[in-house]
């Protein structure tokens, strides 16, 4: 049986106080550094609310725009678009999909895995995860840092990175779904 347990007090309490640890230790170190370099630590102290003023729009957008993705970018709507026979318009939600997708690309290798078994290519899977290194979710932050003309090219630079990446992979692996059903019959005659 899995029961689940209750923390202790100390367990909720160490909880409660880690996520504050880190800047706890920062404000520490400020605090230390103006006994010791008063000046200096001023000059610190201006400099990284400065930055804070600059990044923070900026990134309060980029965590708005990252969670209205999780909630609506599901693997299951991306195998809907990105399956058998989709063509060209494949390609391009594939490139849409790879931007959009979050977390860690292992947890999307199950999706490819499916995408493969339903018929979808080489090109598609590798374009979605050549697509991955874009994040519409940050341009605002890239946006405060860079601006507009450098944001664009670098974002169309690395979608036609992707576009040539997941076309040499195309060329140069074959499809071939037959094989992943191959071994699926061959796993289920072996079973006993």
């Amino acid at each position: 049986m899995n029961q689940s347990r209750t923390p202790s007090l100390p367990e909720r309490c160490i909880s409660l106080v880690r996520p504050w640890l880190f800047p706890f230790a920062v404000v520490c170190l400020y605090g230390l550094c103006s006994l010791l370099a008063p000046e200096k630590a001023r000059r610190a102290i201006l400099f990284s609310s400065s930055m804070f003023r600059q990044l923070a729009l900026p990134l309060c957008l980029a965590i708005v725009l990252m969670i209205a993705l999780n909630k609506y970018l599901s693997p299951t709507l991306a195998t809907r678009f990105l399956g058998t026979g989709t063509g060209l318009k494949g390609l391009l939600l594939s490139s849409l999909a790879g931007m959009l997708s979050m977390g860690p690309i292992y947890a999307w290798y199950p999706l490819f895995k499916t995408l493969k078994e339903n018929g979808a290519s080489n090109l598609i899977i590798a374009n979605f995860i050549g697509s991955r290194s874009i994040k519409p979710a940050l341009f605002p932050v890239l946006l405060a840092y860079f601006g507009w003309h450098f944001t664009v090219i670098f974002v169309f630079l690395n979608l036609v990175g992707a576009l040539g990446t997941a076309h040499i992979v195309h060329w140069t692996c074959p499809d071939s779904t037959s094989h992943l059903a191959d071994n699926q019959a061959a796993r289920k005659d072996s079973a006993p």
